[in-house]
């Protein structure tokens, strides 16, 4: 290690730091895989009275949709909604010519309602958490 180097650890990084250190990462991959075009997204669930109960939000690199979050509030499930957001964020993609989405979820929470709307399980960390797996998920556009 440089001599004139340190490692801090920082508890909660602030966007500032996480910036930085994205940053670089960015730069490197930009000057191998020239093309990157990040870009991030949302598309805001909203009540009759403007308030946020659910959404999705994520970014697109090297022509993929990557799904970061999903979620619709407890009071508005059941109709649709999730299946909307989805739907709504992969007609994005399709018009600006991306090749499609994956995302991750937990076996306990949602891989079935991936499933039936096309998504196709490309990986799994198992035990994460304890007893439980993380599964990975992509759903190809052409």
């Amino acid at each position: 290690m440089n001599a004139a180097a340190s490692i801090e650890f920082v508890e909660d990084p602030d966007d500032e730091q996480i910036e930085a250190v994205v940053s670089i990462i960015g730069e490197a991959a930009e000057r191998q895989r020239p093309g990157a075009n990040y870009r991030s997204y949302g598309f805001l669930l909203k009540d009759e009275a403007g308030k946020i109960i659910g959404g999705l939000t994520g970014y697109a690199l090297y022509e993929w949709m990557f799904v970061q979050y999903l979620s619709v509030a407890e009071q508005a499930r059941g109709n649709g909604l999730g299946e909307a957001l989805i739907e709504r964020a992969e007609a994005w993609g399709r018009e600006r010519g991306l090749g499609g989405m994956w995302l991750e979820t937990f076996d306990f929470q949602a891989p079935d309602f991936y499933r039936k709307l096309g998504f196709v399980e490309f990986g799994t960390i198992e035990d994460h958490p304890p007893g439980s797996c993380r599964i990975f998920f992509q759903k190809r556009f052409s």
